[in-house]
């Protein structure tokens, strides 16, 4: 009877680790079958898969501290924990290499991982780490890639790990030199892009470069973690982050205030304003409504701001650069009208078709993308260079902007560059028409030489400031950064200059006028 019992507590135990060896290799081929989906490249649910092997490992059963399960392009990690937890470094130099990995990546996690979870429910916690060695799981609408194709995750059971003092270390290796490239630290942000399920955000992660093959994210939070790489020119030191800051702030201020002045100042005398003053005061109108925006760019793309109004507020001042861009083709086209027909321009409804141009074109070009491509829009990252020792950091600067390569390359600079050229064409005509009207003036100082610095004033305030950014290259850059910072942030006071250099000439050729009036009536 002995032998029997024996026998059968023996059946129970093989058939009981059968059971738990079973249960631990289920994430394994729930692994198998997320890559025969990417083999077959059919369209399927990423997230479904993901987290159907995020639910497999965190009740997976298994013997000892950790268990390592890997195919051919995925790797998983499941560690028990519990609170006491001193912290965890793993390095892919002491994990079995997959057959897919080139180079070498690591994760180092705080002791303060845990403490959170343990004040709220003191158990045995489960930390898992997923490692993906191609990027096919989360589609990209960027024209950056990936560094090594690799995605790092990591997840405290069904607990969201956020705002940690101390930040959870990832590092980056290339088998080559990264000098050249732009890098940045990004996190998968589930649910923030309407055409996958998912986008890459650089919200909470600092970048670092301990070395040229090296990157090093240091974040805040736990998520899936990879590097976006773009070939682009070296970042800007981060010495120049304050000064630019600086100048911006002070010059939109100054706009903001002397736009509305201008404006104010045409409402006050609207009776006297002709088609010409209004089409300026759509300008400084365009002009005031750019720079609010621009001031509010950076506060709305801080990480505590939701994601949708960052976006929105992208889509506003990018309508509004258009819009001022458009009102400067206006004024080149408008000075076009009035020197070609020798100041005898009419036109029905002249200025109300010029607003749906200047204010109509612009919507529609915004509301067509925003319709086609909405992720175009959001957190738009300017890195800064920090040089700490021996090492290089990135203060990654948001604003919130178009952050697509080829929207921006359109819809930005192709549009400005086709204002700018429009004007500078304008100017050079303006200034040979000109040139004739002032040969046929027998007196030096008469109104072809004042329509001469007029041209100028205008059509140079309009076109040329703006041209330069598109000398933001070698030699060129540092003295473009700061001159079109300069000019263009006091884009709306040089206007307003303008405007009063309008009025007192207006008011003097007026006077001028009347004391020839007054003085033929005494004559007679």
């Amino acid at each position: 009877m002995d032998c029997h019992a024996a026998l059968f507590l023996c059946l129970c135990l093989v058939t009981s680790q059968s059971r738990a060896a079973e249960a631990a290799q289920e994430p394994l081929h729930w692994m198998e079958k997320m890559e025969a989906v990417y083999q077959k490249r059919t369209l399927t649910n990423f997230a479904e898969l993901i987290h159907g092997l995020e639910c497999r490992l965190l009740n997976a059963t298994f013997k000892g501290y950790n268990i390592t399960l890997q195919t051919r392009t995925i790797q998983t990690l499941a560690f028990k924990l519990g609170c006491d937890f001193a912290g965890l470094s793993l390095n892919s130099d002491a994990l079995k290499r997959a057959p897919q990995t080139l180079a070498r990546h690591a994760m180092q996690f705080p002791t303060e991982l845990t403490q959170k979870a343990c004040r709220m429910r003191p158990k045995e916690l489960r930390l898992i780490c997923i490692y993906f060695f191609k990027a096919s799981f989360f589609p990209n609408d960027n024209h950056s890639s990936l560094l090594n194709n690799y995605v790092l995750g990591a997840q405290l059971g069904h607990e969201h790990v956020n705002n940690l003092k101390e930040p959870i270390n990832i590092s980056f290796w290339h088998n080559q030199s990264l000098e050249g490239y732009t890098v940045t630290c990004v996190f998968w942000k589930e649910g923030a892009s309407k055409r996958h399920w998912g986008l890459w955000s650089p919200e909470g992660c600092r970048t670092e470069q301990p070395s040229p093959s090296q990157v090093l994210c240091r974040c805040s939070h736990l998520s899936y973690f990879a590097v976006l790489m773009q070939l682009s020119p070296a970042p800007l030191p981060a010495e120049l982050l304050a000064p630019l800051t600086y100048i911006s702030l002070v010059g939109c201020s100054i706009s903001i205030v002397a736009s509305m002045l201008s404006i104010l100042l045409n409402f006050h005398a609207r009776k006297q304003s002709n088609f010409t003053t209004r089409i300026h005061m759509n300008l400084h109108a365009s002009v005031l409504l750019l720079n609010v925006t621009f001031l509010l760019s950076p506060t709305l793309a801080m990480p505590s701001v939701p994601e949708s109004a960052c976006m929105a507020l992208a889509a506003i001042l990018h309508y509004m650069l258009l819009s001022c861009l458009t009102w400067m083709a206006i004024e080149g086209f408008n000075l076009y009208l009035l020197l070609g027909r020798v100041y005898n321009v009419y036109i029905r409804r002249y200025v109300l078709k010029l607003c749906a141009v200047g204010w109509g074109v612009p919507a529609f070009l915004v509301l067509l993308l925003l319709a086609i491509k909405s992720s175009a829009y959001g957190h738009h990252t300017i890195p800064f260079s920090d040089s700490q020792g021996n090492s290089t950091g990135f203060q990654n600067t948001s604003i919130c902007w178009v952050r697509s390569p080829g929207v921006h390359s359109v819809l930005v600079m192709g549009y400005g560059g086709v204002t700018s050229l429009f004007n500078l064409v304008v100017l050079a005509w303006a200034l040979w028409a000109l040139h004739k009207l002032k040969a046929r003036e027998k007196a030096p100082g008469t109104r072809a030489c004042r329509d001469t610095v007029t041209v100028l004033g205008l059509t140079v305030l309009l076109g040329t400031t703006w041209a330069l950014a598109f000398f933001s290259f070698g030699i060129f850059l540092l003295p473009q950064l700061f001159l079109f910072t300069i000019f263009n942030s006091l884009y709306g006071f040089f206007l307003f200059l303008w405007f009063c250099f309008q009025r007192c000439r207006s008011e003097a050729e007026a006077k001028t006028e009347m004391e020839a009036f007054s003085s033929s009536q005494m004559l007679q």
